[in-house]
Protein backbone atom coordinates (compact mmCIF):
# COMPACT_ATOMS: atom_id res chain seq x y z
CA UNK A 1 0.00 0.00 0.00
CA UNK A 2 1.37 2.97 -0.91
CA UNK A 3 1.25 6.44 1.62
CA UNK A 4 -1.27 8.23 -0.50
CA UNK A 5 -3.57 4.61 -0.50
CA UNK A 6 -2.73 4.56 3.35
CA UNK A 7 -4.22 7.87 3.40
CA UNK A 8 -7.61 7.56 1.64
CA UNK A 9 -8.06 4.14 3.57
CA UNK A 10 -7.73 6.61 7.02
CA UNK A 11 -9.76 8.76 5.36
CA UNK A 12 -12.93 6.52 4.37
CA UNK A 13 -12.19 4.38 7.89
CA UNK A 14 -12.59 7.15 10.16
CA UNK A 15 -15.73 8.46 7.74
CA UNK A 16 -17.30 5.15 8.41
CA UNK A 17 -16.77 5.76 11.99
CA UNK A 18 -18.16 8.78 11.83
CA UNK A 19 -15.17 10.04 12.91
CA UNK A 20 -15.08 13.74 11.14
CA UNK A 21 -12.36 15.08 13.28
CA UNK A 22 -9.53 12.68 11.85
CA UNK A 23 -11.26 12.87 8.06
CA UNK A 24 -9.83 16.37 8.59
CA UNK A 25 -6.55 15.63 9.18
CA UNK A 26 -6.10 13.73 6.11
CA UNK A 27 -7.02 17.35 3.92
CA UNK A 28 -4.72 19.75 3.09
CA UNK A 29 -5.43 23.23 4.64
CA UNK A 30 -6.12 24.28 0.91
CA UNK A 31 -8.06 21.71 -0.20
CA UNK A 32 -11.08 21.91 -2.25
CA UNK A 33 -13.29 19.89 -2.73
CA UNK A 34 -16.47 18.99 -5.72
CA UNK A 35 -19.47 17.28 -6.00
CA UNK A 36 -22.60 17.46 -7.40
CA UNK A 37 -25.00 18.33 -4.20
CA UNK A 38 -22.31 21.09 -2.67
CA UNK A 39 -20.39 22.33 -6.19
CA UNK A 40 -16.81 23.67 -5.12
CA UNK A 41 -16.24 23.96 -1.49
CA UNK A 42 -12.92 25.38 -0.07
CA UNK A 43 -10.96 25.02 3.08
CA UNK A 44 -12.88 24.88 5.93
CA UNK A 45 -15.99 24.03 4.76
CA UNK A 46 -15.44 20.74 3.37
CA UNK A 47 -14.43 19.66 7.00
CA UNK A 48 -17.56 21.16 7.81
CA UNK A 49 -19.42 19.29 5.29
CA UNK A 50 -18.46 16.22 6.46
CA UNK A 51 -19.48 17.18 10.39
CA UNK A 52 -23.03 18.28 9.54
CA UNK A 53 -23.66 14.81 7.27
CA UNK A 54 -22.23 12.61 10.30
CA UNK A 55 -23.90 14.53 13.00
CA UNK A 56 -27.28 15.02 10.71
CA UNK A 57 -27.26 11.43 9.97
CA UNK A 58 -28.03 10.75 13.82
CA UNK A 59 -25.78 7.23 13.20
CA UNK A 60 -27.78 6.14 10.35
CA UNK A 61 -25.37 6.25 8.02
CA UNK A 62 -23.36 3.20 6.70
CA UNK A 63 -19.87 3.84 4.09
CA UNK A 64 -17.95 1.40 2.65
CA UNK A 65 -15.28 1.85 0.29
CA UNK A 66 -12.70 -0.12 -2.10
CA UNK A 67 -10.68 -0.19 -5.01
CA UNK A 68 -8.51 2.03 -3.37
CA UNK A 69 -5.55 3.09 -5.94
CA UNK A 70 -2.84 6.10 -5.44
CA UNK A 71 0.50 6.99 -6.66
CA UNK A 72 2.81 9.89 -5.52
CA UNK A 73 0.39 12.64 -6.70
CA UNK A 74 -3.08 11.15 -7.70
CA UNK A 75 -5.53 8.45 -6.24
CA UNK A 76 -8.89 7.40 -6.18
CA UNK A 77 -11.82 5.49 -5.07
CA UNK A 78 -15.00 3.89 -4.98
CA UNK A 79 -17.50 4.23 -2.26
CA UNK A 80 -21.14 3.79 -0.87
CA UNK A 81 -23.15 6.14 1.59
CA UNK A 82 -26.48 4.10 2.88
CA UNK A 83 -28.42 6.36 5.00
CA UNK A 84 -31.75 7.99 5.23
CA UNK A 85 -32.38 11.40 3.52
CA UNK A 86 -33.14 13.75 5.97
CA UNK A 87 -35.48 15.99 3.81
CA UNK A 88 -37.80 12.87 3.18
CA UNK A 89 -36.24 10.31 5.51
CA UNK A 90 -35.87 8.00 2.50
CA UNK A 91 -33.58 5.65 2.16
CA UNK A 92 -30.87 5.89 -0.64
CA UNK A 93 -27.56 4.21 -1.67
CA UNK A 94 -25.27 6.37 -3.16
CA UNK A 95 -22.39 4.86 -5.31
CA UNK A 96 -19.67 7.43 -6.10
CA UNK A 97 -16.39 7.71 -7.80
CA UNK A 98 -13.76 9.85 -5.78
CA UNK A 99 -10.31 11.30 -7.09
CA UNK A 100 -7.82 12.78 -5.61
CA UNK A 101 -4.59 14.89 -5.44
CA UNK A 102 -1.76 15.20 -3.25
CA UNK A 103 0.18 17.79 -1.58
CA UNK A 104 2.56 18.05 1.37
CA UNK A 105 1.53 14.36 2.56
CA UNK A 106 -2.35 15.26 2.43
CA UNK A 107 -5.33 15.23 0.20
CA UNK A 108 -5.39 19.35 -1.34
CA UNK A 109 -8.01 18.04 -4.16
CA UNK A 110 -11.11 15.51 -3.76
CA UNK A 111 -13.65 15.51 -6.69
CA UNK A 112 -17.03 13.10 -5.90
CA UNK A 113 -19.24 12.15 -8.73
CA UNK A 114 -21.97 10.44 -8.89
CA UNK A 115 -25.30 10.13 -10.61
CA UNK A 116 -27.32 12.97 -9.24
CA UNK A 117 -30.64 11.70 -11.18
CA UNK A 118 -30.08 8.14 -9.70
CA UNK A 119 -29.67 9.92 -6.17
CA UNK A 120 -33.06 12.06 -6.33
CA UNK A 121 -35.38 9.61 -7.24
CA UNK A 122 -34.27 7.62 -4.30
CA UNK A 123 -34.05 11.01 -1.73
CA UNK A 124 -37.01 12.64 -3.91
CA UNK A 125 -38.82 9.53 -5.24
CA UNK A 126 -41.42 10.90 -7.91
CA UNK A 127 -40.52 14.48 -7.70
CA UNK A 128 -37.04 13.22 -8.46
CA UNK A 129 -37.84 10.63 -11.02
CA UNK A 130 -39.54 13.52 -13.25
CA UNK A 131 -37.14 16.26 -12.22
CA UNK A 132 -33.76 14.81 -10.80
CA UNK A 133 -32.07 14.83 -14.37
CA UNK A 134 -32.69 18.36 -15.09
CA UNK A 135 -30.11 21.18 -14.46
CA UNK A 136 -33.20 23.31 -12.94
CA UNK A 137 -33.31 20.49 -9.93
CA UNK A 138 -29.26 20.31 -9.82
CA UNK A 139 -29.47 23.85 -9.20
CA UNK A 140 -31.69 23.73 -5.87
CA UNK A 141 -30.36 20.56 -4.85
CA UNK A 142 -26.77 22.48 -4.44
CA UNK A 143 -28.92 25.83 -3.69
CA UNK A 144 -30.51 24.00 -0.27
CA UNK A 145 -27.34 22.36 0.50
CA UNK A 146 -24.96 25.15 0.65
CA UNK A 147 -27.81 27.01 2.62
CA UNK A 148 -27.76 23.75 5.42
CA UNK A 149 -23.94 24.00 5.08
CA UNK A 150 -24.02 27.56 5.89
CA UNK A 151 -26.68 27.39 8.81
CA UNK A 152 -24.39 24.45 10.09
CA UNK A 153 -21.72 26.70 9.95
CA UNK A 154 -23.17 29.79 12.03
CA UNK A 155 -24.58 27.36 14.93
CA UNK A 156 -21.10 26.15 15.74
Amino acid sequence: MTPNEALITKFYTAFANSDFKTMAECYHPKIHFIDPAFGLLKEEQVSKMWEMLIIRSKGNLKIEFFDVKADEFTGSAKWVAAYNFSKTNRNVINRISAEFVFQDGLIIKHTDNFDVWKWSKQAFGTTGYLLGWTGFFHKKIQEQALLSLKKFQESK
